[in-house]
Order: C-alpha cells, then sequence, then structure tokens
C-alpha cells in the first residue's frame, strides 16, 4: 500500500517539475535546459495531484454549456468527491485493478468523474467516440479486452450486435439489462485505495485513428500522459485560474490532452461548449460568456472561425494554439489580424504528449512548428542510412533519453513496437525539416510525401497554398499517375460559401496555383468532392490516393485550360 508520506513525496515532485515549468513559461531555452522529468515509482495522478489541489477548492474545474443554454460548473472540491462516489461505486459492480472499462461518452460531467474514479480504482480506460458503430465497438471489445462498458443512454442499442459478458452501465434513461450510473451519487463520498499505483501501471488504451491501416492500441501509463502532459500545459502557456476551452471530441488523445491533463496540471478550469452544428457567433459569445484565456482547436475549426466575422469576440483569448494538422499560414495571418493573437502550432501523437512546439513568448517562423518541447530530444533521421543529424528526415525521439510523455508500447504487438523503437529511437513516421535556429518545419507523412518528375513533394505545401484562395474551404493533395512525370499533384477541394464546382471555378485555381507555386509544384489536376475522413476528422488519404488511381469523370486537368 502507498503511505500517505510516498503519496505526498510523488505530488512535491510532480509540484516542483509543473512549477519549473510555469516560472519559465516564456523563456523557453531556461525551460528547455533546466526541465527534469519527474520519476516517481508510484503515482496515481487523481489521488497524488487532483485530490490534493482540490481538497476545500471552490474554483471551478468544469464548466460546460449546452446549446440549449443549460450549463454545469463544478468545483474542484465537488468533481473530487463525485469521482469518491463513482470509484466506490464501480467497485461494487465488480471493477478491479487492472479491468479495461470501454468509456463512450460525449462531453458531459460523467466523462471526468469516470476518468478519475477509473485512476482511483487503477482501472484502464479504453476511450470511445459515439460515433463508433457495431462493428468499430466489437474490434474494441474483443482487443481491448474489455470487462466493462460505460456509455450514454442513446447508445445502448450499438451493444446489441456486441458480444460478450462484460459488465454494460449506462448514463442517462435506464435501459434494459444496464446499470444505472445515476446510483453511484449514493455511493459513499470517502474513497480509500486498495492497493498501490505504480507510475508503470497501465493507464489508457487507445485505439489509433487508422488513416492508412487497423487501428493500432496504444498503451499509456500513469505517468505517460499525467506527468507527459507537462510538457503539453507549457506549450499552451496554461496558468492558474485560466479558463482553458478546447474543442475536441471525447475518446480522441487531444481530448484527454487538453481536456484533462494539461488545464488540471495548471489548476485551470476546463470549459466547454456542446453544440450539434458549429455556429462560430455562438461559439464566440459563450467564449466571452465564460472569459476563456486558453483555446485550442483543429485546423478544421480554425478555418470555420475566419469564416465569420472574428471581431464579435470582445475578450480575446491570451493564448491561442491548433494541433492534429499542420495549420495553414493564410489562416494564422487572419486571426492574428483580428484578436492580436498568433496562434501556435504544436505537434504531437497519440503515441506522446506534444513533441515539437511553439511556446509562449518565442520568435515564431512562418510555417514552423516549432522547436523541440522541454523534456524531449527530438532528431532528424537521415531517409537512406537512419542516421541522426540530418537536415531533412523523419522526426525521431532519442531514447537513451527517453521522455517520461511517450507511450509503453503498441498494446498487444511486440513486432510494431520493436519497429516503432528500432536503433534507439521512437519513429513518429512523421518527416520534417530543420533551421539553423533549431526550429522544425513539418513537410508531411512519410507514406504521403511523393515524387513528381524526381521532385519532392510535400501535400501540405500545396495544400497551405490552395487555401491562400478564398475560393478553398479544404484542400488535399495526393499523387495521381502520368505518364511523362510517373506522377503529379492532384487536389481534392471543398469550396467556401458562394463558390461552385465547374470549369469556371477550376481554372480560377489553376491560375492561382501557377501564381504562387513553382512550376514543379503546381496543382495538374483537380477535383470538388468532399474529402473523407476519420472519426477523429483526419483525412484518409489513402481511399483518395485509391480514387485517384482508379480515375474520375470529375476531374480537371490544368492542361484544359490553357
Amino acid at each position: 500500500m502507498t503511505t500517505p508520506m510516498e503519496s505526498m513525496e510523488s505530488m512535491e515532485e510532480f509540484r516542483r517539475a509543473r512549477d519549473f515549468l510555469l516560472e519559465h513559461r516564456e523563456d523557453y531555452a531556461t525551460a528547455y535546459k533546466g526541465f527534469v522529468w519527474p520519476r516517481p515509482e508510484r503515482f496515481n495522478w487523481a489521488l497524488d495531484w487532483f485530490d490534493a489541489i482540490a481538497q476545500g477548492n471552490a474554483r471551478t474545474a468544469l464548466h460546460i454549456v449546452e446549446e440549449d443554454g443549460d450549463e454545469v460548473r463544478l468545483s474542484f472540491a465537488e468533481m473530487s468527491e463525485r469521482s469518491n462516489r463513482v470509484a466506490n461505486w464501480l467497485r461494487g459492480q465488480g471493477v478491479a485493478a487492472g479491468d479495461r472499462i470501454l468509456v463512450m461518452l460525449g462531453n458531459q460531467a460523467e466523462l471526468w468523474e469516470t476518468a478519475l474514479a477509473a485512476m482511483k480504482l487503477r482501472a484502464v480506460v479504453i476511450p470511445a467516440t459515439p460515433l463508433l458503430g457495431p462493428a468499430d465497438l466489437r474490434d474494441r471489445v474483443e482487443r481491448g479486452r474489455v470487462r466493462h462498458v460505460l456509455v450514454r443512454a442513446e447508445d445502448t442499442g450499438k451493444f446489441d450486435e456486441v458480444p460478450g459478458g462484460y459488465t454494460r452501465v449506462v448514463v442517462g434513461a435506464p435501459a434494459a439489462g444496464w446499470r444505472t450510473y445515476e446510483d453511484a451519487y449514493a455511493a459513499p463520498a470517502d474513497f480509500a485505495p486498495d492497493g498501490p499505483t505504480r507510475a508503470d501501471d497501465p493507464l489508457m488504451l487507445y485505439f489509433t485513428s487508422g488513416t492508412t491501416a487497423r487501428p493500432k492500441l496504444v498503451e499509456h501509463t500513469h505517468a505517460s500522459y499525467p506527468i507527459g502532459h507537462l510538457a503539453t500545459m507549457y506549450w499552451i502557456g496554461l496558468r492558474p485560474g485560466d479558463v482553458h476551452l478546447n474543442i475536441s471530441s471525447p475518446g480522441w488523445a487531444k481530448h484527454a490532452w487538453s481536456n484533462l491533463f494539461a488545464p488540471w496540471n495548471a489548476e485551470a478550469t476546463v470549459f466547454l461548449h456542446n453544440y450539434t452544428r458549429f455556429d462560430a457567433a455562438r461559439l464566440m459569445a459563450e467564449m466571452d460568456r465564460a472569459g476563456v484565456t486558453t483555446f485550442c482547436a483543429p485546423p478544421t475549426v480554425w478555418r470555420m472561425l475566419i469564416q465569420a466575422d472574428l471581431t464579435q469576440l470582445r475578450t480575446r483569448p491570451r493564448e491561442a494554439v491548433a494541433a492534429g494538422e499542420p495549420l495553414n499560414p493564410e489562416v494564422i495571418e487572419q486571426v492574428r489580424l483580428a484578436w492580436g493573437v498568433t496562434i501556435r502550432d504544436g505537434f504531437g501523437q497519440t503515441e506522446t504528449a506534444v513533441q515539437v512546439s511553439n511556446s509562449p513568448g518565442q520568435r515564431l517562423k512562418t510555417g514552423s512548428m516549432g522547436r523541440p518541447s522541454p523534456g524531449y530530444r527530438v532528431e532528424l533521421l537521415d531517409p537512406v542510412s537512419g542516421a541522426p543529424g540530418a537536415e531533412e528526415g523523419e522526426i525521431a525521439l532519442d531514447l537513451s533519453a527517453r521522455p517520461v510523455g511517450l507511450m509503453t508500447g503498441y498494446h498487444g504487438d511486440p513486432e510494431r513496437t520493436a519497429e516503432a523503437m528500432a536503433g534507439g529511437y521512437y519513429r513518429t513516421g512523421d518527416v520534417a525539416s530543420v533551421d539553423e535556429d533549431g526550429y522544425l518545419t513539418y513537410i508531411g507523412r512519410s507514406d504521403d510525401v511523393f515524387k513528381a518528375s524526381d521532385y519532392k513533394i510535400s501535400p501540405f505545401e500545396l495544400e497551405s497554398a490552395l487555401l491562400e484562395h478564398e475560393a478553398v474551404a479544404e484542400a488535399a493533395v495526393v499523387p495521381a499517375p502520368d505518364e511523362l512525370r510517373l506522377a503529379v499533384p492532384k487536389a481534392y477541394v471543398v469550396l467556401a460559401e458562394g463558390w461552385q464546382p465547374g470549369p469556371d471555378t477550376a481554372k480560377v485555381l489553376f491560375e492561382h496555383s501557377r501564381e504562387v507555386l513553382a512550376p514543379y509544384k503546381r496543382v495538374r489536376r483537380l477535383e470538388f468532392a468532399p474529402l473523407p475522413k476519420t472519426v477523429s476528422g483526419k483525412i484518409r488519404r489513402i481511399e483518395l490516393r485509391e480514387a485517384t488511381a482508379a480515375g474520375s469523370d470529375a476531374e480537371y486537368r490544368e492542361e484544359d485550360f490553357r
């Protein structure tokens, strides 16, 4: 059993590291050089950190506003007590240390209560988005060896087609054959752990979004995400007392990054606005009302925001960041002009916390995603030799200085884990270049970059150029077969409001491509079509490559407009 003294020591070690990053939040050189990861032998973030900061703390920990105006505000002290009750009740339903719980909830208070309760029980959470269907759920239940599921009432029917002897818990209206979550609030308010939590015990199993293959199962520990996201806290620029809004769907890693660990590491408020259809004006009104000070959103949301009048937001956030995919310079500039704040990019994966970022107060370089986060030793591996020190190569983490915020590995897949960790480096599969000041610029996934006439093409660079035109809301570039050049860039384009697909618009975009891109990079083919995406919102380029290889009558070719 972990003694009170051991818990206090773990908490103090964590706090010292946290406070060091807060103290040097705008001094990257000092933060990067001086930061040391806490590496406690035993650590339970919910018990040792959250409950400690929650004791007698009436400040708001969680604030959720619904589309109809209803809202929930819970203090740190209330969240601590409610999670204790849920933990005691789940224990009574048979949840034990090491058990896998599939949690499929929306942005609702029960999601945060369950996350804390599962940590306290040392159960392993498998986060799942409510967008999943029965086929995906069968895969998760089977490969994740799920023993308990906890879902919204409206999703219980999906499990009629998911076999297994798992415990079924419903949040919301009662359902036949399901235990009712609401009963948890009658459980005792005091919680006593039934054993110590080792920092390397498993905490979360994430199924990756699977843009090119069957989803991998990423394993994180009681250290790798809770402690690892000190780096994420630093990148966002969070401070105690902040009100943080992160637009992300539950079930995906970025939700845990910025809606759980990073803000509560900083003792900030997590704020959310739920909506069925994105409304930029309503979102900005709620941001004003809640006093949002730090704001994170994926590129898709930023691109939708700039279609609206950004000056409607009266109280602008102090910090604005983007992650998930690289953000285009045109979007960054429009937000800067309207809000007087520069969106700062960050790069990370489900497998890690933020590895590379533009941290607060630092000089920004157009197109660069910044420098390595404190605690991360990043190398670029030469694509031929695999040696570190390349000016352009695969982003990799040096395992001789293994960061705490790195996964244990791919659960149940030792071969894939060994491949990812080969040669003393964790290999991300992403390609970047580095300049003389150590700033990294994202090029693309190693399997997305292609050659045309023997020139290397970065889809992201071409997509950024297309997005500079007012007609383009979204774009994705893939190689199209060509007899002369082997491959040429083809763009799939989603048009902005007011523009119609057809030869006139295609001509305009080909002309724009010729104006802003070097001849070898020009878009040679174009098609107006919706972009296939994973449930987490990432573009499924593999589908676009397959569609391109098959050919399309809806395709326009540059040579037709000369």
